[in-house]
C-alpha cells in the first residue's frame, strides 16, 4: 500500500520562526534575516520531501522573509534602512504577541485543573507523569521532531537525498506498530522507534505515523533535559 498522506501541519509559521530563534540563540528583536530565511526555507523543503501539506501562511511568511532579505542585500540609502526596519517589524510584532499568548497558555497548562480533564489539551502536551516525578520534562514540538529525524537520517543514510515516493509502507500500519511498541512500557525513545527501520521510505512512513499520533493526541513527546533523547509516552485515556 502507498503512503496515506498528505499530513496537515499542526504548528504554524510563527512556531517555526520561534524554533529557529531558539536554536540560533538570537534576540527576537534582532533577527538575522539572511540566516533565518535560509533555515526557514530548508524546513519547507523538508516538509515537501515528507509530503506534509504546507498551508498558505507558511508561504506568505517565506515571501516576507525573502523580500526583507533581498532589500538588505541591495545598496542602501537612508530611507532604505527605515523601510527594512518597518519590514522587520512585520515579523517581530506578531512574534512578540504570539510569545505572550504561548506564555499565557503555558501558565494555564500548569494548573492542576487541567489534569482533571476540565479543559481539552492542545497539541503541545505536558504528558501524564504523576506528581511523584521530580523531573520537569520539556515539550518537543513538530520542528524539534523534524530536527531529530534529520539527524537520525544522516546517521543511518549519510549523503542520501530525502525524497517522498510511493513505497509498500502504510502510514496507518506504522501507526499500529507504534501503538503496539508502546503497550506495556512507560515510554519509548525516538531513536529506538527507528531501530528496526531499514530504508529511507520506511523511516519516512514511521515518522509520518508518529506525527499523526501526536496530532491526534494519542501520545506526547518530551525531553527530560536539553540534549537528552526525545521520549514518546502514551497519554492517559
Amino acid at each position: 500500500m502507498p503512503f496515506e498522506t498528505k499530513l496537515e501541519v499542526f504548528e504554524g509559521p510563527l512556531d517555526l520562526l520561534l524554533h529557529l530563534i531558539q536554536i540560533n540563540e538570537v534576540d527576537i528583536s534582532d533577527i538575522p534575516i539572511a540566516t533565518i530565511t535560509e533555515q526557514y526555507l530548508e524546513y519547507l523543503d523538508l516538509m515537501r520531501a515528507l509530503d506534509i501539506n504546507i498551508a498558505g501562511d507558511f508561504l506568505v511568511m517565506a515571501s516576507t522573509l525573502m523580500h526583507i532579505k533581498s532589500k538588505m542585500l541591495l545598496p542602501r540609502r537612508d530611507d532604505d534602512l527605515e523601510e527594512i526596519e518597518d519590514l522587520r517589524e512585520e515579523i517581530v510584532r506578531p512574534l512578540m504577541e504570539y510569545m505572550k499568548l504561548k506564555e499565557a497558555a503555558n501558565e494555564l497548562a500548569s494548573r492542576d485543573i487541567l489534569y482533571r480533564d476540565v479543559f481539552k489539551r492542545g497539541i503541545e502536551m505536558n504528558g501524564t507523569r504523576g506528581e511523584e516525578d521530580n523531573m520537569n520534562p520539556a515539550k518537543v514540538n513538530l520542528y524539534g521532531l523534524m530536527d531529530a529525524f534529520k539527524r537520525l537520517m544522516k546517521e543511518k543514510h549519510p549523503g542520501a537525498v530525502l525524497r517522498f515516493k510511493p513505497e509498500p509502507w502504510s502510514v496507518k500500519e506504522k501507526m499500529v506498530e507504534i501503538r503496539d511498541k508502546l503497550k506495556g512500557v512507560k515510554s519509548l525513545s525516538f531513536r529506538d522507534l527507528f531501530a528496526e527501520t531499514a530504508s529511507i521510505s520506511e523511516m519516512i512512513a514511521t515518522f509520518l505515523a508518529l506525527l499523526e499520533l501526536v496530532k491526534t493526541e494519542f501520545m506526547t513527546v518530551f525531553q527530560e533535559q536539553e540534549g537528552t533523547d526525545i521520549m514518546l509516552e502514551v497519554l492517559a485515556e
